[in-house]
């Protein structure tokens, strides 16, 4: 049996095609061409897991990946760029296909999505979590299968662009000791923030893009931190650079004005590799 991870990661990782345009599409019949194209790493887990292998962290991914042509892709590239992975066997890899704009616009459109995690997997990846200082458990069905199941491991989720009253997102917001979302769907980020830790969170982190970001403690302590100043390449994943940041700075001690710091910094190398992470421009080309 493997020695335990420090931290799991537990979620989607994906085999995405990448496509920048000058302009999202508009809904009507028509031709358009790409700036640039290419294919990578996708998946908010896998986002995850590079950036604390980057960082030193001792850190495992549980993935759903199929055994196709896909799977094999991100198998080798996860791998090739330091994560340390465990496999859940999924019918299919799932795969993206992302329009986006320099602007930092995005349309996701999902072309496969993974079957169920076998019974087996869920249990070995739960007693993996049990065994871990933190588990960081993503939106997905492996994620929700693990909830009830962490032996009293703080969870630390990240619930993206959830708007506060979502059915789905809840039973993640009651389980989880640390939560990050965005404000994409909130005109009050404070009150969303506030709204999660009454269910039981003891700290919520809210990415605002270029203005930054903002945490909340239970006790009601407010923080800021300035986007950091960044030549941007592509902004897919900066969030997940931002919470692998928070957390790695968190694990050495850090208090949360600079563990925020320190997470500001890590999406900068996110959005200045036109992949998730720059391990990956030796793997799949700059």
């Amino acid at each position: 049996m493997s020695r335990s991870a420090r931290v799991v990661v537990c979620g989607p990782a994906a085999w995405n095609h990448l496509i920048l345009l000058d302009r999202l599409p508009e809904p009507v019949p028509h031709m358009q061409f790409a700036e640039r194209a290419w294919h990578t790493v996708g998946g908010t887990s896998a986002g995850k897991a590079l950036h604390l292998a980057g960082l030193g962290v001792d850190a495992r991914l549980h993935a759903p990946i199929g055994a196709d042509d896909d799977g094999v892709r991100l198998r080798d590239a996860l791998e090739a760029a330091g994560v340390s992975l465990a496999v859940v066997p999924s019918d299919r890899t799932e795969r993206h296909v992302n329009l986006m704009t320099a602007a930092g616009e995005r349309v996701s459109l999902y072309v496969a999505t993974p079957s169920a995690p076998p019974a087996s997997h869920v249990a070995a990846a739960a007693a993996a979590v049990a065994a871990a200082e933190i588990a960081v458990v993503d939106l997905g069905e492996l994620g929700a299968a693990l909830l009830d199941r962490t032996g009293g491991t703080p969870l630390w989720i990240d619930l993206h662009d959830y708007d506060g009253s979502s059915p789905y997102h809840e039973p993640f917001v009651r389980a989880a000791d640390v939560v990050f979302l965005n404000d994409d769907r909130t005109a009050d980020p404070w009150a969303l923030m506030r709204s999660c830790l009454d269910r039981g969170p003891r700290l919520a982190v809210c990415t605002r893009g270029a203005d930054g970001a903002i945490a909340l403690s239970a006790a009601g302590e407010r923080f800021e931190v300035a986007a950091a100043p960044a030549d941007v390449v592509d902004t897919n994943g900066a969030g997940d650079a931002f919470f692998a940041g928070f957390l790695a700075a968190t694990l050495d001690g850090a208090p949360i004005d600079a563990a925020l710091r320190a997470a500001a910094s890590q999406a900068r190398t996110a959005i200045q590799s036109r992949h998730l992470h720059p391990a990956l421009d030796a793997v799949l080309g700059a």
